[in-house]
Protein backbone atom coordinates (compact mmCIF):
# COMPACT_ATOMS: atom_id res chain seq x y z
CA UNK A 1 0.00 0.00 0.00
CA UNK A 2 1.32 3.53 -0.70
CA UNK A 3 0.39 6.74 -1.38
CA UNK A 4 -0.18 7.67 -4.84
CA UNK A 5 0.38 10.73 -5.68
CA UNK A 6 1.42 14.64 -4.13
CA UNK A 7 3.80 15.50 -1.26
CA UNK A 8 4.17 12.12 -0.33
CA UNK A 9 3.87 10.20 -3.47
CA UNK A 10 5.36 6.66 -3.65
CA UNK A 11 5.60 6.45 0.22
CA UNK A 12 4.98 2.92 1.41
CA UNK A 13 1.99 2.83 4.11
CA UNK A 14 2.35 0.14 6.68
CA UNK A 15 -1.02 -2.29 7.23
CA UNK A 16 -2.18 -3.66 10.81
CA UNK A 17 -1.47 -7.55 10.17
CA UNK A 18 -4.63 -9.97 10.33
CA UNK A 19 -7.70 -9.70 8.67
CA UNK A 20 -9.71 -7.35 11.07
CA UNK A 21 -8.42 -4.20 8.77
CA UNK A 22 -9.29 -4.35 5.18
CA UNK A 23 -7.26 -1.51 3.58
CA UNK A 24 -9.24 -0.12 0.39
CA UNK A 25 -7.40 -1.47 -2.71
CA UNK A 26 -5.18 0.93 -5.35
CA UNK A 27 -7.58 0.90 -8.37
CA UNK A 28 -10.44 1.98 -5.70
CA UNK A 29 -8.40 4.72 -3.96
CA UNK A 30 -7.78 6.44 -7.55
CA UNK A 31 -11.11 6.03 -8.39
CA UNK A 32 -12.16 7.61 -5.40
CA UNK A 33 -9.79 9.99 -5.30
CA UNK A 34 -10.03 11.38 -9.32
CA UNK A 35 -13.75 11.73 -8.65
CA UNK A 36 -12.85 14.12 -6.06
CA UNK A 37 -9.66 15.56 -7.86
CA UNK A 38 -10.50 19.70 -7.58
CA UNK A 39 -12.00 19.46 -4.17
CA UNK A 40 -9.48 18.24 -1.68
CA UNK A 41 -7.15 21.00 -1.78
CA UNK A 42 -7.69 22.98 1.69
CA UNK A 43 -10.40 20.94 2.51
CA UNK A 44 -10.74 19.61 6.26
CA UNK A 45 -11.03 15.73 6.05
CA UNK A 46 -12.56 12.87 8.18
CA UNK A 47 -11.50 9.81 7.86
CA UNK A 48 -13.92 7.74 9.82
CA UNK A 49 -12.84 3.74 10.63
CA UNK A 50 -9.87 5.11 9.44
CA UNK A 51 -7.61 1.55 9.54
CA UNK A 52 -4.19 2.76 8.60
CA UNK A 53 -4.92 6.06 8.02
CA UNK A 54 -4.37 5.52 4.00
CA UNK A 55 -7.30 7.40 2.63
CA UNK A 56 -6.81 10.44 5.30
CA UNK A 57 -3.34 10.83 4.43
CA UNK A 58 -3.56 10.32 1.03
CA UNK A 59 -6.31 13.40 1.20
CA UNK A 60 -3.41 15.49 3.00
CA UNK A 61 -1.09 14.02 0.23
CA UNK A 62 -2.97 15.48 -2.59
CA UNK A 63 -3.79 18.92 -0.32
CA UNK A 64 -6.37 18.67 1.99
CA UNK A 65 -5.16 21.46 4.71
CA UNK A 66 -6.31 18.96 8.15
CA UNK A 67 -7.43 15.11 8.54
CA UNK A 68 -8.69 13.26 11.46
CA UNK A 69 -7.93 10.00 11.60
CA UNK A 70 -10.25 8.40 13.91
CA UNK A 71 -10.75 3.87 14.81
CA UNK A 72 -11.73 2.58 17.33
CA UNK A 73 -8.79 -0.51 17.37
CA UNK A 74 -5.56 0.85 19.27
CA UNK A 75 -3.31 -0.98 16.97
CA UNK A 76 -4.88 1.20 14.37
CA UNK A 77 -3.80 4.21 15.70
CA UNK A 78 -1.12 2.99 16.17
CA UNK A 79 -0.43 1.97 12.75
CA UNK A 80 -2.08 5.46 11.31
CA UNK A 81 0.52 7.69 13.68
CA UNK A 82 3.16 5.75 12.45
CA UNK A 83 2.03 6.21 8.34
CA UNK A 84 1.50 10.16 9.43
CA UNK A 85 5.42 9.98 10.35
CA UNK A 86 6.32 8.18 7.23
CA UNK A 87 4.86 11.07 5.34
CA UNK A 88 5.36 13.70 7.69
CA UNK A 89 1.99 15.31 7.74
CA UNK A 90 2.01 15.64 11.68
CA UNK A 91 1.22 19.35 11.80
CA UNK A 92 -1.95 18.79 9.98
CA UNK A 93 -3.03 15.09 10.90
CA UNK A 94 -4.61 14.21 14.45
CA UNK A 95 -5.70 10.55 15.51
CA UNK A 96 -8.53 9.98 17.83
CA UNK A 97 -9.04 6.32 19.06
CA UNK A 98 -13.23 6.02 19.34
CA UNK A 99 -16.02 4.71 18.38
CA UNK A 100 -17.41 6.47 15.47
CA UNK A 101 -20.68 7.27 17.08
CA UNK A 102 -18.49 8.57 20.37
CA UNK A 103 -16.70 10.83 18.65
CA UNK A 104 -19.41 12.10 16.25
CA UNK A 105 -21.26 12.80 19.01
CA UNK A 106 -18.32 14.83 21.14
CA UNK A 107 -16.97 16.68 17.92
CA UNK A 108 -17.18 19.78 17.53
CA UNK A 109 -15.56 20.49 14.32
CA UNK A 110 -17.22 20.31 10.75
CA UNK A 111 -15.49 18.89 7.47
CA UNK A 112 -15.56 19.12 3.99
CA UNK A 113 -15.10 15.48 3.12
CA UNK A 114 -15.74 12.49 5.05
CA UNK A 115 -14.60 8.96 4.48
CA UNK A 116 -16.85 5.76 6.04
CA UNK A 117 -15.65 2.60 5.50
CA UNK A 118 -16.88 0.51 8.03
CA UNK A 119 -16.19 -3.41 8.61
CA UNK A 120 -18.69 -4.64 5.82
CA UNK A 121 -20.98 -6.98 7.67
CA UNK A 122 -21.55 -4.94 10.73
CA UNK A 123 -24.05 -2.81 8.97
CA UNK A 124 -22.78 0.49 10.00
CA UNK A 125 -22.82 2.24 6.93
CA UNK A 126 -26.65 4.01 7.46
CA UNK A 127 -25.95 4.87 10.88
CA UNK A 128 -22.51 6.16 10.17
CA UNK A 129 -23.90 8.37 7.68
CA UNK A 130 -26.52 9.84 9.80
CA UNK A 131 -23.61 10.72 12.79
CA UNK A 132 -21.76 12.78 10.41
CA UNK A 133 -24.27 14.61 9.05
CA UNK A 134 -24.16 17.66 11.56
CA UNK A 135 -20.42 17.67 10.73
CA UNK A 136 -20.46 18.07 7.22
CA UNK A 137 -19.59 21.98 5.67
CA UNK A 138 -22.33 23.32 3.49
CA UNK A 139 -20.23 22.08 0.30
CA UNK A 140 -19.59 18.88 1.75
CA UNK A 141 -19.01 15.01 0.54
CA UNK A 142 -19.54 12.32 2.26
CA UNK A 143 -17.70 9.08 0.51
CA UNK A 144 -19.08 5.56 1.41
CA UNK A 145 -16.98 2.54 0.30
CA UNK A 146 -19.37 -0.60 0.37
CA UNK A 147 -20.52 -3.96 -0.88
CA UNK A 148 -22.76 -4.49 -3.64
CA UNK A 149 -25.42 -6.02 -1.22
CA UNK A 150 -25.46 -2.89 1.07
CA UNK A 151 -27.58 -0.57 -1.31
CA UNK A 152 -27.23 2.91 0.91
CA UNK A 153 -30.70 5.27 1.11
CA UNK A 154 -30.73 7.88 -1.76
CA UNK A 155 -31.66 10.26 0.97
CA UNK A 156 -30.48 10.91 3.96
CA UNK A 157 -30.59 14.41 6.42
CA UNK A 158 -30.69 16.99 3.53
CA UNK A 159 -27.92 15.04 1.75
CA UNK A 160 -28.53 13.10 -1.28
CA UNK A 161 -26.68 10.24 -3.48
CA UNK A 162 -24.04 12.74 -6.36
CA UNK A 163 -22.59 9.48 -7.49
CA UNK A 164 -21.85 6.00 -7.75
CA UNK A 165 -18.93 4.10 -8.55
CA UNK A 166 -18.19 0.42 -8.77
CA UNK A 167 -14.57 -0.86 -8.56
CA UNK A 168 -15.10 -5.11 -8.48
CA UNK A 169 -16.54 -6.40 -5.81
CA UNK A 170 -16.03 -2.70 -3.93
CA UNK A 171 -18.99 0.30 -4.77
CA UNK A 172 -18.02 3.56 -3.72
CA UNK A 173 -21.60 5.91 -3.20
CA UNK A 174 -20.69 9.27 -2.87
CA UNK A 175 -23.18 12.07 -1.21
CA UNK A 176 -23.63 15.53 -1.56
CA UNK A 177 -25.97 18.44 0.13
CA UNK A 178 -29.07 18.10 -2.05
CA UNK A 179 -28.37 21.79 -3.33
CA UNK A 180 -25.53 21.45 -4.24
CA UNK A 181 -25.89 18.41 -6.70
Amino acid sequence: MRVITGLAKGKRLVTPPGLDVRPTPERVKEGLFSALHFDIEGRRVLDLFSGSGQLGIEALSRGAESAVLVDSSSDSIKISKRNIEICGFQDRAKTVQADYSEFCAMCRDTFDIVFLDPPYKAGLLMPAVRAVLPLMSDYGYIVCEHPPEVEPECKVGGFAVYRKYRYGKVLVTVYRKEDRI
